[in-house]
């Protein structure tokens, strides 16, 4: 006789089987005949359009995923019953004991000769449902297919399991459909629980190595480029240059556009139909592509829940016609969470723009309390500015990382002190203010949170640094550092004769990158949050000009740090509910929720009235925590404006898949793959009437604005060749009927002038560099 697979899977789940309402049940094989029955919740008629659909889907969608239609994760605690996944499947200890209960009650119905023969059949059959691909073996990958009540078996662990055991089928499943027409057959029966895709079934599925040798690992393609997706946040923005939290327990995003408008997102996803804050007729902004001036940073003060203070920086231009850059403190009002109030506005600092581009724009606070501002080096090309340019001159704010405590007053005036332990406090040559030197224009920069468990990196200062013509760079930040610039461009020279007299201490990049990568970094973050805890640790940030996203990883025993690129959509590791495949082309920010998680902008039209903007929030769909450990309840907040619930506009990996067969498959999304289709194929799922509905607008990112500026002047465009995703920027997507006449105007130049954009871009950038 033979003997079950018990040395292969000793433990399992199935999900919703009922208590049988039947006597002793006697499960002796019974020779001579050819038995079956099953779980499986559809009657014999059935079959063949099972096997069917079965064949069409499961070659393209198997992949690790539970039943809940989300990746796997480790259990938190031992499972008793279901032991065999204890170590990574879609178990948790609470599912473990229920099914250890079930398979209780069914083996009460059979008989002690039974229990030797069936007892390991059945365990292995009810703890499916806890394996890592229990979504393929019960058919729930696609909502659309039929669930099985019962897992995928092979067809010789089946026949065996129904040769000795076929009695049993009646307990696993109470279909008298299934009951009556394969409780004797088992041809029909195994050929019901049969997978097109063999290496997928059980116990085959435990014994495939390629399947299960990097199981719960991040996913690489065969070019090492990680594997991550998408689900779309929030669309219809003009360029929106950043999301922060409040750190109130409340889960709310504030994200700003370019333009100078705040929008608040709840928990729900809904959008509040008033802005936050609105200051578009203060904030220098312009429709040209690439223009880096505009509404840049905001940052929320450490203690807001008691003191409802938040810090803006901006562009605008005086009475006098003179272009300047101010950072200001302003107050929430106490009658509504969600409405700043602007005549509470209070200026901390104004600073002069010698030219219209590298206008700097991070505001944030570090673990000890103080706001670290971000300065760009006054614009133009190569920082001209002076005999050593403004980025050198400690005597100048501009190219500067700057710190100050906001609560309180200097002794001369100033509407903010100067920290006593800033490095250069006692250099009469120096400003005060100044915490370190020596950078170009650093677009976007972040706190790390620390590791979760060991607190290790908490308080770093992680910063993208645009370059000039060679090298973007990946920085951090350091008390007193010289970071180079215009000595010094990445790790190489840029102005010979100051690189040649500078010191040998200058504080060098973590990661620097060439024009064969990419023309201007986004700065990015370092992943501390709870639903994906492979990505514990990865610094994730991207390039503006042609979409790239990277990340990078640091080898804790030489302190290197080691880049690589992340892929968005494919169709088999991204293929769950609400992922999506492709993202606007040029990266404009990323983002931080209030959990940890991460997020980044984007849009497909780079000007600051265009509203293309889209926000993205990462996952990775090899593995997650487990289930009620990232649960959170926010704190309820009152509304008084109306909310606008969330239409996405991108169409979902399972959408695509299930699309006529006259549509093209989705390929996987290669760093050049995703940045070519994502622009393209988001914009045209971004009909009129939802840009309509939604009336938040997008602007340019300051430091990508920047990037775009310093890269839009008419010139011949000599980069633009590496910009090679084109799909991405046209065609533009189709625009609302009605417009205001701004847009109207913008309307006009998008259609015909779109394939010039990325043209454009690159000839003010080389021009201004």
């Amino acid at each position: 006789m033979n003997k079950p697979y018990y040395e292969v899977v000793q433990d399992f789940y199935t999900s919703d089987l009922k208590k049988p309402t039947l006597k002793e049940v006697n499960v002796w094989p019974c020779t001579g005949k050819s038995s079956s029955s099953s779980g499986v919740s559809f009657s014999c008629s059935h079959v063949f359009l099972c096997l069917f659909l079965l064949c069409l889907i499961g070659s393209l969608l198997g992949h690790p995923q539970c039943l809940d239609y989300g990746p796997p994760f480790q259990p938190p605690f031992h499972l008793e019953f279901c032991s065999a996944y204890e170590n990574f499947g879609c178990c948790d200890q609470e599912k473990d004991n229920s099914i250890a209960a079930k398979y209780w009650d069914i083996m009460d119905y059979i008989d002690p000769r039974g229990h030797r023969l069936c007892g390991t059949y059945i365990k292995d059959i009810l703890c499916q449902e806890c394996s890592p691909y229990a979504a393929h073996l019960y058919d729930a990958e696609n909502p659309q297919t039929p669930l099985r009540n019962l897992p995928g078996l092979c067809f010789d662990y089946c026949s065996e399991f129904h040769f000795n055991c076929h009695s049993a089928i009646s307990l696993l499943t109470t279909d008298k459909h299934i009951q009556e027409c394969c409780e004797t057959n088992k041809t029909r029966f195994c050929n019901l629980l049969h997978l097109h895709d063999e290496d997928y079934c059980f116990p085959n599925v435990l014994k495939n190595t390629a399947l299960n040798r990097n199981l719960g690992l991040v996913v690489e393609d065969r070019k090492g480029c990680f594997q991550l997706c998408l689900t779309e946040v929030a669309n219809g923005l003009r360029n929106p240059v950043l999301m922060v939290h409040a750190n109130d327990d409340t889960r709310r995003m504030f994200v700003a556009e370019q333009v100078g408008i705040i929008w608040v997102y709840l928990p729900d996803g809904s959008r509040l139909e008033e802005p936050f804050l609105d200051i578009k007729r203060i904030v220098l902004a312009t429709p040209w592509i690439g223009d880096e001036r505009g509404f840049l940073g905001m940052a929320f003060h450490p203690k807001y829940k008691y003191n409802r203070k938040f810090y803006i920086y901006y562009s605008y231009m005086d009475k006098n016609r003179v272009e300047k850059i101010r950072i200001s403190e302003l107050k929430v009002l106490a009658s509504d969470v969600n409405k700043a109030d602007p005549r509470s506005e209070r200026n901390l600092l104004e600073l002069e723009e010698p030219a219209a581009n590298h206008n700097g724009g991070q505001l944030l606070f570090g673990v000890d309390g103080y706001m670290y501002l971000f300065t760009g080096d006054g614009g133009k090309a190569g920082d001209p500015f002076g005999k050593f340019g403004n980025a050198q001159n400690k005597s100048a704010l501009l190219g500067k990382v700057l710190r100050i405590d906001v609560d309180g007053k200097s002794p001369d005036g100033k509407p903010y002190r100067i920290p006593p332990d800033n490095p250069f406090v006692s250099d009469p040559k120096a400003r005060p203010e100044v915490y370190a030197y020596g950078v170009r224009n650093m677009w976007r920069c972040a706190v790390d949170r620390g590791d979760p468990a060991t607190k290790k990196g908490r308080g770093r200062i992680f910063c993208g640094d645009v370059g000039q013509n060679r090298f973007e760079e990946i920085d951090i930040i350091v008390k007193g550092g010289n970071y180079g610039w215009r000595a010094k461009e990445g790790f190489e020279c840029y102005d010979t004769k100051l690189c040649h007299n500078s010191s040998l201490d200058d504080i060098l990049p973590i990661f620097a990158y060439g024009r064969n990568v990419g023309k201007s970094v986004t700065g990015g973050y370092v992943y501390r949050g709870c639903e994906s805890p492979n990505l514990n640790g990865l610094y994730i940030f991207g390039d503006f000009m042609n979409g790239r996203l990277m990340a990078l990883q640091e080898d804790e025993e030489t302190n290197k740090w080691k880049k690589q690129d992340i892929c968005i959509g494919s169709t088999k590791a991204c293929a769950f509910p609400g992922m999506i495949t492709s993202y606007s082309k040029f990266i404009i920010s990323f983002a931080e929720d209030e959990a940890g998680e991460l997020y980044f902008m984007s849009t497909s039209y780079p000007s600051a009235y265009a509203p293309h903007g889209s926000l993205y929030k990462f996952i990775d769909p090899a593995r997650r925590a487990p289930p009620g450990k990232c649960k959170y309840k926010p704190v309820p907040v009152k509304t008084k404006s109306k909310r606008i619930p969330f239409v996405p506009h991108a169409k979902t990996v399972l959408e695509l898949l299930n699309e006529p067969s006259t549509t093209k498959p989705l390929k996987k999304s290669s760093l050049t793959a995703a940045t070519s289709t994502v622009s393209s194929k988001k914009t045209k799922k971004t009909p009129s009437t939802k840009i309509k509905g939604s009336t938040v607008k997008p602007a340019p990112s300051g430091k990508k604005k920047q990037k775009i500026k310093a890269e839009a002047k008419p010139h011949k465009p000599k980069q633009e060749e590496k910009v090679s995703h084109p799909s991405r920027t046209t065609p533009t997507p189709p625009w609302p009927k009605k417009k205001s006449s701004h847009l109207i105007r913008t309307k006009k130049l998008l259609p015909k002038k779109t394939a010039l954009a990325k043209e454009r871009l690159g000839k003010r950038r080389k021009e201004n560099r």
